[in-house]
């Protein structure tokens, strides 16, 4: 969970999740929605894919990344955890 949390305390991080909820992309499609370089780009997919948050796939010469929903969820019912203990709002 750890690295989880701190996947998601970059707002480039964050972006890129927010984009992959729509549909998987290409390191291509992501890199012409964000005013990174490459380099860095490939820093956070990283960190997002070590954090088990997205995928990957080759197709041809591309790489598509596509959210994990079932970590994503995971997290949220955590949080959810805190906000909401037993059912009972104190």
């Amino acid at each position: 969970m750890e690295s989880t949390i701190k996947a998601l305390d970059d707002p480039i991080r964050r972006k890129i999740l927010e984009m992959l909820k729509e549909k998987p992309l290409s390191v291509g499609e992501i890199l012409s929605k964000l005013e990174i370089s490459g380099a860095t780009l490939s820093h956070h997919l990283k960190i997002l894919r070590n954090a088990d948050l997205v995928s990957c796939r080759r197709d041809g010469n591309s790489m598509i990344y596509q959210i994990n929903t079932s970590v994503v969820e995971d997290v949220i019912t955590w949080l959810i955890g805190f906000t909401n203990k037993g059912g009972k709002n104190e």
